[in-house]
């Protein structure tokens, strides 16, 4: 069996863009979420700090090479750059990755994920806001190819036999708005010396569509969506940080109002999650994704969704079935991802941080060092 290849979702997004600048304030970054986070209710850990890191600038080359040598220490093979285009040659968070391919530096594979959705600012205040509309218009498609293009012909891009990996992210999106589109792009690929792409889709569909007919070589897994699912829909209502302490307070004096819990944030248990993660084929080549942990409050507040209870450990039992899968499904490249590297408003990383510190890399790379 061929070793195993870990990819890890990367956001590109740690630097001021004008867009962010209009939408959000002067100077927004995801670490504007970050640091203004607040627990919610007792016992909930934010804000979630960078550590060894630190509130880093991507635009500094010298914090992508910073990333790449401890991704690489820790066994990870490359790095999902998301790639925001929306169409009409509107794209966001492109300039990383320009850089990347511009300086030759870091020497670290990576890909493409295509982020093909429009962004909306429902879930950070922004009520009902379009920020950008994903659209493909015919016009539009060999522009986007033509972007891409030099990405692809670098030779620290991810191929599977020559063929350029390139992940979709919505699927459904692309399918019901551009039919032909990665035809067409399958196209301008083998006109441009290439056998083929290796088109990917991403763990946001269910497992059981047909990938195969809608154009696809291979798919990520949605199994620990599906093992989430279940879990999402218990709402636990808990006592804000405030009302607790204030709560203690006035029973030691005997007096006030006890005020009563008011804030419903949704948490899961991580432990049955792992638990009920069982990974399964699609009809196409399946790679099985694992997830060190959740918690979008710092983006979304009390509409976010909580992991609870989540550890090194249960990454490690993660990981252990991720392995087994691929052991069990070898293919022509053994690919593992996980989400995500670096996602810290969503609190889905593997960067050390200020509780754990390099906890999940050290899980992971256990792991991993007996397949690679």
């Amino acid at each position: 069996m061929k070793k195993i290849k870990t990819l890890a979702f990367y956001l590109p997004q740690y630097h001021p863009i004008p867009e962010n600048d209009e939408w959000w304030g002067k100077g927004f970054t995801e670490w504007t979420n970050v640091g203004k986070a607040k627990p919610l209710y007792e016992g909930h850990e934010q804000p979630l700090l960078p550590a060894d890191l630190g509130y880093y600038d991507l635009r500094v080359s010298e914090v992508r090479e910073q990333q790449a040598q401890m991704a690489k220490d820790y066994g990870i093979h490359g790095f999902i750059y998301y790639h925001y285009w929306f169409g009409n040659g509107m794209q966001l968070l492109q300039r990383i990755a320009e850089e990347v391919l511009e300086s030759g530096k870091p020497d670290f594979p990576f890909c493409f994920c295509w982020a093909n959705e429009t962004w909306s600012g429902i879930w950070h205040g922004l009520t009902n806001k379009i920020l950008a509309e994903q659209v493909y218009p015919e016009e539009d498609l060999v522009t986007h190819f033509s972007y891409l293009l030099p990405f692809f012909k670098d030779e620290r891009y991810i191929k599977v036999d020559g063929k350029p990996i390139l992940i979709i992210y919505d699927p459904n999106h692309l399918k019901e708005n551009s039919s032909n589109y990665l035809e067409r792009f399958r196209a301008l690929i083998k006109e441009n010396g290439f056998p083929d792409f290796h088109i990917m889709a991403s763990n946001k569909l269910p497992d059981d569509l047909d990938y195969k007919g809608m154009g696809y070589d291979a798919k990520i897994s949605n199994a620990f969506q599906k093992a989430w699912a279940p879990h999402v829909k218990e709402t636990k209502t808990h006592i804000t940080t405030k009302q607790y302490y204030k709560n203690k307070l006035l029973t030691l004096l005997g007096e006030g109002k006890i005020l009563k819990p008011t804030l419903d944030v949704k948490i899961q248990n991580a432990e049955l999650v792992t638990e009920d993660l069982n990974f399964v084929n699609a009809n196409v080549t399946t790679h099985p994704m694992v997830l060190p942990n959740w918690d979008n409050t710092p983006r979304s507040g009390k509409k976010g969704i909580v992991l609870g209870n989540t550890s090194p450990e249960l990454f490690e039992k993660q990981l252990k079935k991720a392995t087994d899968f691929i052991t069990k499904n070898a293919n022509e490249e053994n690919f593992l991802i996980v989400k995500s590297w670096n996602e810290w408003a969503e609190g889905n990383i593997l960067e050390p941080d200020t509780r754990q510190g390099f906890g999940y890399l050290e899980a992971f790379k256990k792991v991993i060092s007996k397949y690679s």
